[in-house]
């Protein structure tokens, strides 16, 4: 059961009724006269035979209000493309897919790293990247929805509450976040957030004082999420890192574009579970080590621009405060997880805090040596600023694509 109570800087709607599912979707249904809206969906060919996919795309088969559904599939040669095809065919709804890996988007992006505008690194960011860029092209919605393909606890609820507050053309909000209860089974999960970003964030308030940036991001009660919603029209501005750094530079971007009251967060599932990332303490390139890393690279650059000076005397003692307030969090989840009945592994638990306490020292220290990194895609403004067709040449590839392989099937 949610509570009714407003945290920090940011807008929270709460779920604090059991409201049918199809009520929400009526309403939706009207919002889509003045609002159309779009789903994008980053996907793995991996995921087409993993535990949650297959239901998801049965739940959005459901989905009334929907104009279009983008899937951009990654790591896919041509036969993993035509089984996507297959796999998607039951959406009733119009959908494409950005076949990330293929002939024509290859090609578009061969142009884009030409002229040092094409994202950097392989991944969520540059998948979703394409995917946002796609929904300008076509021009189909005014809100748009995103969620993960490894929801293997996912309803259709989840996707009507999420992109709700901007498709609700009463409200003017112009982002949202999703969040939810990090428990599934009988364990908590989250804890990249919990271990992690929240203490970073309380530290860093302690070594560097007040911010209303680091106020803004602790108003969020799980910034990790990887659902979101926003207006198409920020699209065009927006900078999506490309690396784990995502989520935290999408938000970042929202605080540096819009105020606060044009922002919001909303409770979209009382059970939520996905693929847990490995903590892989031995590699930093994988699993939650590399994600705390990217995270803490992300906060620093952000609070350099707003004038924060760093050292590598700074990360000492941002480290060293980290590891007490990290500790004590510890101890709070532990009560928590009793009283509600949890299985807790302290150890496991202090493990990852060591282990993120290192990854904040080795990620100033990364940040002092490359002070002038860029980690952002460019927006696509600046991109239609060098192509001007640029969007209409994604279009078409996508569009050729479908053509091709479709007609084929």
């Amino acid at each position: 059961m949610g509570d009714f109570h407003q945290n920090g800087l940011v807008t929270t709607l709460h779920n604090l009724a059991s409201r049918p599912v199809d009520e929400l979707e009526q309403e939706l249904v009207s919002f889509k006269k003045t609002r159309p809206m779009s789903l994008v969906l980053p996907c793995l060919h991996s995921e087409l035979a993993g535990p949650a996919m297959s239901n998801i795309v049965d739940e959005l088969s459901k989905v009334p209000y929907l104009e279009e559904i983008v899937i951009g599939l990654d790591r896919a040669d041509k036969a993993n493309y035509l089984e996507a095809i297959e796999y998607f065919r039951r959406l009733p709804q119009h959908h494409r897919i950005l076949w990330n890996d293929g002939p024509r988007l290859l090609e578009i992006d061969a142009r884009l790293k030409a002229l040092g505008l094409a994202p950097q690194e392989l991944g969520k960011g540059r998948n979703v990247w394409y995917m946002l860029g796609y929904v300008l092209a076509t021009g189909r919605s005014e809100s748009v929805a995103l969620h993960d393909c490894d929801i293997v606890t996912y309803e259709r609820e989840l996707l009507a509450r999420l992109i709700y507050p901007v498709a609700n053309p009463t409200f003017s909000y112009a982002f949202c976040k999703g969040y939810y209860a990090r428990v599934a089974g009988n364990s908590m999960g989250g804890r990249v957030t919990r271990l992690f970003v929240t203490p970073l964030l309380r530290s860093l308030t302690k070594v560097c004082g007040y911010s209303e940036y680091l106020n803004y991001l602790d108003s969020f009660r799980y910034p990790l999420a990887g659902e979101f919603s926003l207006r198409s029209y920020v699209i065009n501005d927006l900078l999506i890192p490309s690396d784990w750094g995502l989520e935290i530079g999408v938000l970042s971007e929202m605080n540096r574009n819009y105020a606060t009251n044009r922002i919001c967060q909303v409770d979209i599932a009382d059970v939520y579970d996905h693929k847990h990332q490995q903590l892989s303490p031995d590699d930093a390139s994988a699993g939650l080590s590399k994600m705390s890393s990217d995270i803490a690279k992300a906060m620093f650059r952000k609070l350099a621009t707003k004038g924060e000076v760093f050292s590598a005397e700074t990360f000492r003692t941002i480290k060293a405060t980290y590891y007490r307030v990290a500790l004590d969090f510890i101890e709070t989840y532990h009560n928590d997880a009793l009283i509600n009945g949890l299985a807790y592994d302290r150890h496991q638990e202090e493990q990852a805090v060591e282990l993120f306490g290192r990854n904040i020292m080795e990620a100033g220290e990364y940040f002092l040596e490359h002070p002038m990194e860029k980690p952002f895609i460019p927006g696509w403004n600046r991109v239609r600023s060098a192509i001007p067709d640029i969007l209409d040449q994604l279009k078409h590839a996508v569009e050729e694509d479908h053509r091709e392989y479709v007609a084929d099937n």
